[in-house]
């Protein structure tokens, strides 16, 4: 066993213990008449929040596709779609969804496309999708100071200008390390040179020339993103559809509990606008433990408690393991393939 599959499986150890304890404190209270509402619950609504999350991930494969076929003009958006979901298995096992793009980077060079262009793919992927991410946060931010939707979760309040900054300033970096040249070999000789005299980098010189080559690639995929602005602006905006798709699910489980008024659109995109930016800076595989928390805490000033915790648990379901499931397969089934052809 490598030390990347051992990592694999101590993450997926710690993601379901989480899970774990996530779901013991949120049933030990209410345990029966949260089952009574799961078994109640009607399962068209709750095929049709599936269907949501399958639309999702489509759009998010138009993105793919679309950046990908400008540097290899046969690739198929079948391919792109299967990379997607593939990726939401890598997604959920690494802090900080950081896995998924490595393993665009491992997919696409399969795919006969170079190195440099399979990172300017990812890196233009991921510019826009945090774009779209951003600005529906700023949408979210607008909307609430006029609705005033959740005046008793003060520190949750807090935590969402934290992941909004923290989301803001990553496109903020992005764009100036882009545009101000010679910007990104200051950052990442000053970042290393700490590092070095913290003897947690060795061979200072030889990391610098590595990340400054990394750097430069980004640069040349950042630029040729801008240079076709028609294409740029449908990127951010397929991005944006795919996420709005995503945070309606919860009013589509709010409707399989047969309510149909406790809160509408506009409030669920909201609200998981606000659950999603916290639960971008959470250092757990899936974001476990904190999204929960700030799915039920705002999600709390609509619905009662049994109400509550059986449409966190079949929101966490949608939005989480059943990409992680479903990624795990099509990954099974492409290992099994594999073999075979051998």
């Amino acid at each position: 066993m490598n030390k990347e599959t051992k990592k694999t499986i101590i993450n997926i150890l710690v993601l379901f213990l989480i899970s774990g304890l996530v779901l013991y404190f949120c049933l030990k209270d209410n345990f029966n008449e949260t089952v009574d509402v799961l078994l109640s619950s009607n399962k068209l609504f709750i095929l049709l929040g599936i269907l949501m999350i399958v639309v999702y991930w489509m759009i998010r494969g138009v993105s793919m596709y679309s950046i990908t076929k400008k540097f290899k003009s046969d690739y198929k958006y079948k391919n792109a779609l299967r990379l997607v979901v593939e990726t939401q298995f890598f997604h959920a096992i690494t802090p900080f969804a950081s896995g998924g793009q490595p393993y665009e980077i491992y997919s696409l060079k399969k795919e006969n496309i170079s190195i440099s262009d399979v990172t300017n793919i990812s890196i233009q992927n991921f510019i826009v999708y945090q774009i779209a991410l951003v600005l529906l946060g700023v949408f979210a931010f607008i909307t609430n100071s006029f609705l005033n939707l959740y005046s008793n979760v003060s520190l949750l309040k807090n935590l969402i200008i934290l992941g909004f900054a923290i989301n803001t300033f990553v496109i903020i970096a992005l764009f100036a390390l882009t545009f101000c040249k010679g910007l990104h070999k200051v950052v990442v000789k000053f970042i290393i040179n700490v590092l070095s005299k913290m003897n947690v980098v060795k061979n200072k010189d030889e990391v610098i020339d590595k990340l400054e080559g990394n750097l430069s690639e980004f640069n040349v995929g950042a630029k040729k993103l801008l240079q076709d602005k028609k294409h740029f602006i449908n990127m951010i905006l397929i991005n944006f559809a795919s996420l709005i798709i995503l945070y309606m699910t919860p009013l589509i489980l709010l409707y399989s509990i047969g309510d149909y008024s406790s809160f509408n659109l506009v409030e669920a995109v909201v609200t998981s606008a606000y659950v999603m930016l916290i639960g971008s800076f959470v250092p757990i595989p899936g974001g476990s433990g904190g999204l929960e928390y700030a799915f039920i805490k705002f999600y709390g000033n609509f619905l009662g408690s049994s109400k509550l915790t059986a449409i966190m648990i079949l929101w966490r379901f949608l939005t989480y393991y059943l990409g992680l499931f479903t990624g795990a397969i099509l990954l099974a089934l492409k290992k099994k393939g594999s073999t075979k052809q051998r």
